[in-house]
């Protein structure tokens, strides 16, 4: 099982640390471990990994208009960068 990180920038993080609980269940179809990381230097830069069970799931799933209206109501910054774990 592949672990994936996602990276972007955010509008607020605290508004965007608030909302986990909201991410575990979004990606709960195809993915578990879900955690958070906020940048060290205090901006509003994020990431998040996940242990992904179905990566093509997964891909679809990104793509989704359910993860776009998440990904605006979360305050998410495009570009979404997508790192898969080379195992």
């Amino acid at each position: 099982m592949p672990r994936v990180v996602f990276t972007h920038a955010v509008t607020d993080r605290a508004h965007w640390s608030a909302k986990h609980a909201e991410r575990v269940a979004a990606f709960a179809s195809w993915g578990t471990n879900v955690i958070d990381h906020l940048s060290a230097d205090g901006g509003n830069n994020v990431a998040v990994s996940v242990d992904v069970h179905d990566l093509d799931v997964m891909r679809k799933a990104i793509a989704s208009p359910e993860i776009e209206a998440a990904k605006q109501a979360h305050g998410v910054i495009e570009p979404v960068a997508v790192y898969i774990e080379n195992s």
